[in-house]
């Protein structure tokens, strides 16, 4: 009995995957946008920097995507006399899971998408989603030597791979705002999106001391469809 259960419900999930699925063609889209990017550093007080990105996604259905993320940006911070500015590249693939795969009428995504109001369309954009990928540093540094002493007396160090790659863990929530709709879905979307990114290492600024650096980045940006049909 649970066996015949379990192999309900699976068959039951990918029926309604492909029926979702079924309503888009070749549904890739292209985006690109700015923000400011933040970081969580050592040197603790922020100087919100510009950013850029642009990203490639390929929707599994309307709803669940895969994707590749580009950024090149600044991460600045000071304190204690000292400074840094951390002009970076980074690169993630990454997941996004979308509020509209758990909402009703998404069985036929083609009447949804027509039918729905401007309210349930962008609530039903609205993700969270995670990653994995690299960052690659390049760190100009000015460091007081009072900052130096107590840094060292407290069991830090600084780091002379300014110019290091390294893995991140990048977790996004945002949410998409569809327009110019066709039969297969929106054709254009404004993307609102903050992305955490967290570093396994203490080195986007320099200074190796206690806690893992982290940074995060608020943008917006503009999202196309490649290939919808009309």
């Amino acid at each position: 009995m649970k066996k015949q259960f379990l192999y309900a419900v699976v068959g039951l999930f990918f029926l309604t995957t492909g029926s979702v699925s079924a309503q888009f063609s070749r549904p890739i889209s292209v985006g690109a946008g700015a923000g400011t990017a933040i970081n969580l550093t050592d040197l603790g007080n922020v100087e919100p920097k510009f950013a850029f990105y642009g990203e490639l996604d390929y929707l599994i259905t309307p709803y669940i995507s895969v994707g590749l993320h580009g950024e090149k940006g600044t991460l600045a911070g000071n304190g204690y006399e000292s400074d840094f500015k951390n002009r970076y590249f980074a690169g993630n693939i990454n997941g996004k899971l979308r509020l509209g795969q758990f909402l009703a009428n998404t069985g036929n995504y083609s009447y949804y998408t027509l039918e729905a109001n401007t309210f349930s369309r962008i609530l039903s954009n609205v993700y969270v989603g995670a990653g994995a990928g690299l960052v690659k540093n390049r760190i100009a540094r000015h460091l007081s030597p009072a900052y130096s002493e107590a840094i060292i007396n407290q069991g830090g160090e600084f780091s002379d791979k300014l110019g290091e790659i390294h893995f991140v863990l990048p977790l996004n929530v945002g949410l998409d705002i569809p327009f110019g709709r066709t039969l297969y879905g929106p054709q254009w979307a404004i993307n609102v999106n903050y992305q955490h990114t967290l570093t396994f290492n203490d080195n986007l600024d320099g200074v190796i001391n206690k806690n893992n650096d982290q940074y995060g980045l608020i943008s917006v940006g503009v999202k196309y469809a490649l290939f919808n049909r009309k």
